[in-house]
């Protein structure tokens, strides 16, 4: 394999991962925009879910725990510190 073709392989899978991201944050906007019991948070429940689900794949406990709290330490320089999208 190329090192041209290597780098198109790395894209495709980066390019995977995104769209995977982006379609279950779209489904869970959804889910949140219609969810008929409002004191249940779509959320807190998903988000958990999400965990048990990554666990049952054999991601172990210290992987999940580490991804969700660098993902969450991580947020605020991604939402340049605004509470909610501007």
């Amino acid at each position: 394999m190329t090192e041209e073709q290597e780098q198109a392989a790395h894209d495709e899978w980066q390019s995977a991962l995104l769209d995977a991201s982006h379609r279950y944050s779209l489904a869970l906007k959804k889910l949140h925009d219609t969810n008929p019991w409002p004191e249940i948070p779509v959320l807190m429940n998903a988000i958990n879910t999400l965990g048990t689900e990554l666990w049952d794949r054999c991601f172990s406990v210290t992987e999940i725990t580490a991804a969700f709290m660098e993902a969450a330490a991580d947020l605020p320089r991604y939402s340049a510190d605004h509470e909610v999208r501007p």
